[in-house]
């Protein structure tokens, strides 16, 4: 599912206030951590992510192993931060 601008514009909006739920530590993705971020998904639709690696290359590429895992889209990537969004089933969050 790919978002439109105006969409990830919409969702920034939503996401500013929120905080980090998952943090991606040393450890990496591990297998309960995937499975904590697909019911987070699964309840709020759009959560903030917080990966500790130091250098960016590395942030970018867990960044993408966490949304081709979990099939959510990143929606933002500023430093550490990570908005990332999927549809649920029962989805909670209208898009613009």
């Amino acid at each position: 599912m790919a978002l439109t601008e105006p969409q990830k514009r919409h969702l920034r909006k939503l996401a500013h206030a929120l905080k980090p739920v998952i943090i991606v530590g040393g450890g990496g993705v591990t297998a309960g951590l995937l499975q904590e971020l697909d019911s987070t998904l699964e309840h709020h639709e759009l959560l903030k992510v917080r990966v500790n690696a130091i250098d960016r290359d590395a942030r970018r590429a867990l960044i993408e192993q966490l949304c081709s895992a979990s099939r959510s889209e990143a929606v933002q990537l500023i430093g550490h931060i990570a908005v990332l969004y999927r549809r649920a089933d029962k989805p909670r969050l209208q898009l613009a």
